[in-house]
C-alpha cells in the first residue's frame, strides 16, 4: 500500500497517509476534506546508494523520522 504526502489547503499543514482508493483523505489535524496529493521528493539517501534491505534508508534524517524521508522535516 503506497503513502503519499498531502496538503490541507484549510489549515496549510501537510500530512502522509496510506492509500487504499482514489479518494483524497480529510486532514488529520482540522479534519477538512480540502487536501490535495502532493508531488513528493525522491529519497536522497536512496538515490546515493545510502539504503537498506528493500531499497528503503535505514535511517533517518533526524530523531523524529523512522528512517527515509518525512514530510515534517524534509529529510
Amino acid at each position: 500500500m503506497p503513502i503519499f504526502e498531502y496538503h490541507c489547503k484549510s489549515c496549510l499543514r501537510e500530512f502522509e497517509d496510506v492509500v487504499f482508493d482514489d479518494k483524497l483523505p480529510v486532514c488529520p489535524y482540522c479534519h477538512s476534506a480540502n487536501t490535495e496529493k502532493m508531488i513528493s521528493r525522491p529519497c536522497r539517501s536512496c538515490a546515493s546508494g545510502g539504503s537498506g534491505a528493500g531499497g528503503t534508508a535505514s535511517s533517518g534524517g533526524c530523531s523524529g523520522c523512522s528512517g527515509g524521508s518525512c514530510a515534517s522535516c524534509g529529510h
